[in-house]
């Protein structure tokens, strides 16, 4: 634990801007506005600093799932990811029997209660069979508000939020169910038209989960769910930018009309981030990664990514050329406001907790600092 540290001489990214030769003052597990004399320094003039990473989709890394792991499993999987520096992850399930998803949640719930976890987000298995995905066809359902009720009483209060293709027979009153309850309701995985994906934001749903993949694409005539969530400031929207979800065009677009402040960027991982190609399970399909790309062995439909966070941050700001406080505010700031947690962590500011990533000037990842502990300690000089 860092009793006392002054991080000192790197770009600070904070939410005023980019402070040059700035300085983090830690102590214990908090960012503090005083230093005290006999506090160590760590130089880290050529670097940036800045917030932890906040990931709202994640199904996993390091061999491991969030669906079907173990608890040393699911630990596993939340290190390999804190290794790429995200510091705050929500763990995702995909579609599976309402049984198996309610007891999964109950499990799911304790390593939220001790810490490990930022909350559990459901994906599936109220989807539609037309944008499925990597989703098992035969487990899907309607969103019947009764069983959408099932799981997040079964999470014990950690359900953060549930995708829901709300254009089908129970989706509305699926979305007012979640928006009462607290819990995010996010359209995904949806066949919905333009006017179907708007009485759906008018009923509460303020997430559109990874936009642009697993939906109708955009259109002149029926612009479908695509402009509805890009157009309206309720929503904010999640981009998966590792290269292969996303073409460079559809990324900048996004961020030219709902603006860096309306964007979360998520891994929507699945076990081999940060774990190597080969053969892994995703739920009950079966998933070939090759050269870091996940597709379902029947079909070939991508299914979920490898990738980590840091990966986003370097790619968005080296070959989308989007500003680095845009970046900032996108992979940490956004989606801890949606959780309900920038009191807390999402940027760095006095009273916060000590979360925070080091970059090298190439924006490679150095270090990362977790509640004032190092997870991966940055050697510099």
């Amino acid at each position: 634990m860092a009793d006392r540290m002054v991080l000192t001489g790197a770009r600070v990214v904070l939410p005023t801007g980019i402070v040059e030769n700035g300085r983090v003052i830690i102590e214990g597990a908090r960012i503090t506005g005083a230093v005290r004399a006999d506090a160590p320094a760590l130089d880290l003039t050529g670097h940036w600093v800045v917030p932890g990473f906040v990931d709202i989709h994640n199904h996993g890394g390091g061999g491991a799932s969030f669906t079907s792991g173990s608890a040393e499993d699911v630990l596993r999987g939340v290190r390999t990811h804190r290794e790429h520096g995200t510091t705050t992850l929500v763990a995702s399930t995909v579609t599976g029997d309402m049984d198996f998803l309610a007891h999964r949640a109950g499990f799911l719930s304790e390593l939220v209660e001790q810490g490990d976890l930022a909350g559990i987000h459901f994906e599936g298995p109220f989807i539609s069979p037309c944008r499925k995905g990597a989703h098992s066809e035969d487990l899907l359902r309607d969103p019947d508000p009764a069983e959408v009720r099932k799981l997040i009483d079964a999470a014990r209060g950690t359900a953060k939020m549930v995708t829901l293709a709300t254009e089908l027979p129970g989706g509305i009153d699926s979305v007012r169910l979640l928006a009462e309850h607290g819990v995010i309701a996010a359209v995904g995985h949806t066949d919905a038209t333009y006017e179907q994906t708007v009485e759906a934001i008018d009923a509460g749903a303020t997430v559109a989960t990874h936009l642009y993949n697993a939906m109708p694409g955009l259109g002149h005539r029926a612009p479908g769910p695509i402009a509805a969530l890009l157009e309206d400031e309720r929503i904010t929207v999640e981009l998966i930018n590792d290269g292969t979800h996303l073409h460079p065009a559809a990324l900048e677009l996004a961020f030219h009309r709902a603006g860096a402040a309306r964007v979360a960027f998520i891994t929507d991982a699945m076990d081999a981030a940060g774990f190597g190609d080969g053969r892994y399970q995703l739920g009950p399909l079966e998933v070939e990664v090759r050269e870091g790309v996940a597709r379902l062995l029947e079909g070939g439909s991508i299914a979920g990514s490898t990738l980590t966070l840091d990966t986003a941050f370097r790619r968005a700001v080296t070959i989308d050329r989007l500003p680095v406080e845009d970046v900032v505010q996108a992979i940490s700031a956004n989606p801890a406001k949606l959780l309900g947690v920038y009191d807390t962590v999402g940027s760095l500011e006095p009273g916060k907790d000590a979360d925070l990533v080091v970059l090298d000037a190439e924006f490679t990842l150095k270090g990362v600092m977790r509640k004032g502990e190092w997870v991966i300690e940055p050697h510099v000089g």
